[in-house]
């Protein structure tokens, strides 16, 4: 709703601009500020209490053709703690290694070590990937409108940028590398270049929705507790925090024009980081032992 407000009120500024109205009725509009929906993460308290609801959900389906009601009971929001979720540090792990064996796999790495946009991943060129000095440059999206597919660029200045990889992600980038060079020989003349770094069998572009549908069925299988594909993107800005990496550089790996937006939107506090927060300040404060 705030964003159509927006966007009316500068239509509505141009109409006043041209002399077509008096006054932008749209500017007297008066709505609740937007509230940024910080994400929690899945705790064992909190996934016990998910497994609990989702079983009781399941034992309201009907016996005869569960199939696909089964995964999109999972996945429904109404039995989660909060719209936006992560998973821990361990329940990442766990998830990369169940989808090791996929095509997608190096996606979904990619993304969780990078902090990335689906539409950045899917249209990510191995023109804009430099394995030897270990790093990538983000310059355009594959974004989904409806069922259409479009190319834009970024959603700001910000999001043109440079970034740094790990020695594991690079390493994976060239095993993958490898298997898709495999594939354009077996397909020979069938081959679509798209030049992309993640594409189908024969190499044409990726549908941004199969790989969102891919990841939650592979997060599913595994036994883990739902999230949605861009909240490994918040994962990452959590990590990174906790690991002690400094706010202003995740703001630039993420593409934020400004690191306000990164603290509000993308970061949260792991349990076991609030813990020993909690007992650093404590351990500061000299007490008499009280028998």
């Amino acid at each position: 709703m705030q964003r159509i407000r927006a966007v009316l009120r500068a239509a509505l500024n141009d109409a006043l601009d041209a002399g077509l109205i008096e006054h932008n009725p749209a500017a007297r509009v008066r709505m609740e500020p937007e509230r940024r929906r910080r994400p929690i993460v899945w705790t064992e308290e909190r996934e016990r209490a998910f497994r609990a609801a989702y079983g009781r959900q399941l034992k309201g389906l009907p016996p005869g053709g569960r199939g696909d009601r089964v995964f999109l009971t999972w996945r429904s929001v109404d039995l989660r703690p909060a719209p936006v979720m992560i998973w821990s540090p361990v329940q990442t792990g766990r998830f990369l290694d169940h989808a090791a064996r996929h095509r997608l796999a190096v996606l979904y790495e990619l993304i969780v070590a990078t902090g990335i946009r689906r539409g950045e991943a899917c249209g990510l060129p191995w023109a804009a990937v430099d394995l030897d000095a270990a790093e990538m440059h983000v310059g355009s999206e594959r974004v989904q409108v409806g069922w259409q597919v479009v190319e834009v660029d970024p959603k700001s200045e910000a999001g043109q940028r440079t970034i740094a990889l790990d020695a594991r992600t690079v390493a994976a980038l060239r095993a993958h590398r490898k298997r898709q060079m495999e594939d354009r020989l077996a397909w020979g003349e069938a081959w679509a270049d798209s030049g992309l770094v993640f594409a189908r069998e024969d190499g044409s572009p990726l549908h941004p929705d199969y790989v969102t549908d891919t990841f939650e069925r592979l997060a599913f299988a595994a036994g883990l507790p739902p999230i949605r594909l861009h909240d490994l993107r918040h994962g990452w800005a959590s990590y990174a925090l906790a690991a002690g990496v400094d706010i202003k550089i995740v703001q630039e790996r993420l593409g934020h024009s400004t690191s306000k937006l990164t603290r509000d939107t993308y970061t949260t506090v792991l349990d076991d980081v609030a813990r020993s927060a909690a007992e650093a300040v404590a351990a500061m404060i000299p007490r008499r032992r009280v028998q």
